[in-house]
């Protein structure tokens, strides 16, 4: 049994406006925006790489990715392998990443799907989820009890967003990364599931299954909006102290 990460990075990270422009004139994707000043993924592959029980970082980009060449991955050469074969969705291009690893993965090998986004995936963290999952029958995933009050908002938007109702926040988690499960079932979770699918647990899910939550905390943010970046920078910070 061996542990493997796979980084789906074929995505815009089109809430984060897309402000940034290469030579090209094309926005770049939400993956290389930096942070002290290294690309956002970079982060989320250097927390992974610590792990001496992960034995290859699969990274999967869009066919047209122009970025990835344009840094130096030094150090990580042999940890990383760079899959071109994104898809139209999150859960296409993890499928295509899991299909295109089956010739090196075996169908009972662990794969931990990571956000490129999470630049700042604590070394516990990932450690706690490697060893409480390690055994688990289904597989799992970092999450978060959810302490804020929710609300739903009413469907009609014509005078602004309204709250229609209040929802009872006990026994929700708020779902991270990494989502770590055996590559077969996964991949067979993911075909029967579709290409809509925001994580690989709902994939899972829906096989009658039952992932565990490993508590994380809120330092293993995704940076989904501008402002992120700054708050990332911080947390990254208290880090390396």
């Amino acid at each position: 049994m061996s542990f493997y990460a796979l980084i789906p990075a074929a995505g815009s990270g089109s809430r984060m406006g897309g402000a940034a422009l290469n030579q090209k004139q094309k926005a770049v994707p939400k993956q290389y925006l930096p942070l002290n000043s290294i690309p956002l993924i970079a982060h989320a592959l250097s927390a992974l790489a610590r792990e001496p029980r992960i034995s290859k970082l699969f990274v999967v980009l869009s066919l047209d990715d122009v970025w990835w060449d344009n840094y130096e991955w030094q150090g990580w050469e042999d940890r990383i392998q760079v899959l071109r074969c994104g898809g139209a969705t999150r859960a296409e291009t993890v499928l295509n990443g899991l299909q295109a690893m089956a010739g090196v993965v075996a169908a009972d090998d662990w794969v931990l799907v990571h956000d490129a986004a999470r630049p700042c995936l604590p070394d516990e963290l990932l450690a706690k989820l490697l060893d409480e999952v390690a055994d688990d029958s289904v597989g799992g995933l970092l999450a978060v009890p959810v302490a804020d009050t929710l609300k739903r908002a009413a469907a009609d938007t014509s005078n602004g967003a309204r709250a229609e109702a209040t929802v009872p926040r006990a026994g929700l988690w708020q779902a991270q990364t990494p989502q770590m499960f055996r590559h077969g079932a996964l991949t067979e979770a993911l075909r029967a599931a579709g290409s809509d699918m925001t994580d690989e647990a709902s994939a899972i899910e829906q096989l009658g299954l039952q992932p565990r939550l490993v508590e994380s905390d809120s330092r293993n943010l995704k940076v989904t909006y501008p402002q992120d970046l700054e708050l990332a920078g911080l947390i990254l910070g208290k880090l390396n102290e």
